[in-house]
């Protein structure tokens, strides 16, 4: 990529006059930067992700970099958020399918739930070992946000579910912390080819959705289509 900035539809901005005010252009800047961070983390690991590797993929100056984020971890970390960010999106989008689906069974809330973030990780499972195993490569700081995105996610599963029990709330916990941890097992296992990460990832819907019932207390329920 060149230094030259890129606009919003991927083209590089012509030098000069471009008709963005500077907070436009400082905004496209950051995004790519996010984006390159990302991109250089998933091919190399995050020890191995030099600031000068994520500045050539952005196609900005150091300078620009600096003017934006403090450090290497900072920008990953700015990274971070913005994926949380956009899994709720994405998330919060089959809210209201899941809360009907929960007025049949809490574990067919569940996999109401549980289908479209399964779907966003599987369509990009580089990304998913960026924010679900390089994270810890980050520092103390990644983790605990990873693990309060975690806390976000279960503390969300609840109010959809509606679960007011303590003892289902607290299946609720155990339910995302252990598709959590099976997520970064396969990862992080390198016995499933790259290739066929996707599709591993996706077949982990119906088991556990089988057990959610059993957390649950309810009959088994056959995942949606």
């Amino acid at each position: 990529m060149s230094a030259q900035a890129r606009s919003k539809n991927g083209q590089r901005l012509p030098r000069g006059r471009h008709g963005l005010s500077p907070e436009e252009v400082a905004a496209q800047q950051r995004e790519r930067i996010l984006l390159a961070c990302v991109e250089e983390v998933a091919e190399r690991g995050y020890a191995e992700t030099p600031v000068a590797a994520i500045i050539k993929t952005a196609g900005v100056s150091r300078e620009t970099f600096y003017r934006l984020f403090d450090s290497r971890a900072d920008c990953f970390l700015a990274a971070l958020d913005a994926a949380a960010g956009l899994l709720l999106v994405v998330l919060g989008e089959g809210v209201e399918k899941a809360r009907e689906a929960a007025r049949t069974s809490r574990s067919a809330g569940f996999a109401a739930v549980l289908g479209p973030y399964l779907e966003g990780l599987a369509s990009e499972p580089s990304l998913a070992r960026v924010f679900l195993v390089e994270v810890y490569a980050a520092g103390p700081e990644a983790a605990r946000r990873r693990a309060r995105i975690q806390d976000d996610f279960a503390t969300a599963l609840v109010d959809v579910l509606d679960l007011s029990d303590p003892d289902d709330i607290f299946a609720a916990e155990a339910l995302v912390a252990a598709v959590a941890a099976r997520l970064t097992g396969l990862l992080t296992a390198g016995t499933v080819p790259d290739d066929d990460l996707g599709q591993a990832i996706r077949d982990l819907h119906a088991p556990f959705i089988r057990h959610a019932a059993r957390a649950f207390g309810e009959p088994a329920v056959s995942p949606p289509e």
